[in-house]
């Protein structure tokens, strides 16, 4: 399979569309200008996050609530925020399929960065029966975006009932530029998407398979009496400048994660993110985060060099199913799927109701470089 020769996008990516020089559409169409909107949406996010963080400090017991999942962006965060900027962090871990190198860098940064830490570890038979049903009943998008959009919820809402709780008024996430899709969030989740929807997936309910005790573990606002202050969950790397390659050498720097390998999101995302991968590759014939790394290289925030020969290899031990890739198997073998029970049944559909985007477009106050989608 060929790929981009400057971002390395693969050819099957829908709208890549190589030339005979062996360069993408999303590379040719590239413009300094979209690099100036994208620096204007940024700055003037940073100046709203800057702004919301000063006045934070102070006013309870933990002043923001950080998802810490083992990866380099939020360990980097948590360091940010309680180093550079004085928060009382309150540090947040959903147990559940955090694998052996994430829950290593997860111990040495809490000793490390010495901060207050809360483990909340659910039912796993609830999991097994979630990831279950959603890879046999996947939407068009494939099963990375599938599991995502009802497994990232769920850490989410574990995040906003704890922070309801302790009454932490923010929860600062570490997505990098681009995580989630622009459709879910940009810098920060749409306000009535917190105060007003149930974020329980309608497939799950349609599916007959879910109680209400499944469902109620997603976000719901109305479990709340009215008049609770919900508080803002914000992406501070969608408003710093951010370089990916700088971040994990600062976190290996600063004795944070004890090596570069383990520091990389190869090797320290969810296990059972290389079922995932296996499936998308099987439906689509490509990875389903090489568009997202290869967006990074074409904006100068990864490195070409390090994804021209990680990106090959990391597709080969998920076909192969050896290394990091037997938790392909391993994962099959928990689930009781085969090969052919990886489907895509479903269209897509979108991630809120209208009246949210409609809301959203309306309360974006940074000038029109701003896209909302919907």
């Amino acid at each position: 399979m060929q790929r981009c020769k400057r971002c390395l996008l693969p050819e099957r990516v829908e709208g890549a569309d190589l030339d005979a020089s062996g360069i993408c559409r999303p590379c040719r169409e590239y413009q300094p200008t979209d690099h100036l909107k994208a620096e204007e949406i940024r700055q003037a996010c940073q100046a709203d996050l800057e702004q919301t963080l000063q006045a934070t400090r102070g006013t309870g017991e933990y002043d923001c609530l950080v998802p810490l999942s083992g990866g380099k962006d939020s360990v980097f965060l948590i360091h940010k925020l309680k180093n550079d900027y004085g928060l009382r962090v309150l540090a947040h871990t959903t147990d559940i399929n955090i694998g052996p190198i994430a829950w290593s860098n997860i111990h040495r940064a809490v000793e490390k960065l010495d901060v207050e830490h809360l483990v909340y570890r659910p039912s796993m038979a609830f999991y097994r029966k979630l990831f279950r049903f959603l890879l046999m009943n996947q939407e068009a998008r494939g099963a990375v975006h599938t599991i995502s959009y009802a497994y990232g919820p769920l850490f989410e809402s574990n995040a906003l009932r704890t922070a309801v709780t302790l009454k932490i008024p923010l929860v600062l996430a570490g997505y990098s530029p681009g995580q989630p899709l622009p459709e879910r969030m940009l810098y920060e989740f749409p306000r009535l998407s917190i105060s007003k929807v149930d974020w329980a997936p309608p497939e799950l309910r349609d599916s007959g398979l879910f109680d209400a005790t499944d469902l109620a573990r997603f976000w719901n606002p109305a479990n709340y009496p009215e008049g609770t202050e919900f508080p803002r969950y914000l992406a501070p790397y969608h408003a710093w400048p951010y370089n990916q390659d700088e971040i994990m050498s600062k976190v290996v720097e600063l004795g944070l994660i004890d090596s570069k390998k383990k520091a990389s999101p190869v090797y320290s995302n969810y296990p059972i993110n290389w079922l995932l991968m296996y499936s998308d590759l099987k439906n689509f014939g490509y990875n389903p985060y090489a568009p997202e790394f290869s967006s990074l290289i074409r904006e100068g925030k990864a490195s070409r060099l390090h994804w021209t020969f990680m990106a090959p290899f990391v597709d080969w031990m998920i076909k192969r199913k050896v290394l990091m890739g037997k938790e392909v198997s391993i994962h099959m073998d928990w689930l009781g799927l085969a090969d052919d029970d990886l489907v895509i049944k479903r269209p897509s559909r979108r991630e809120w109701p209208d009246f949210v985007y409609e809301d959203w477009k309306q309360a974006v106050s940074w000038g029109s470089a701003m896209q909302v989608p919907g």
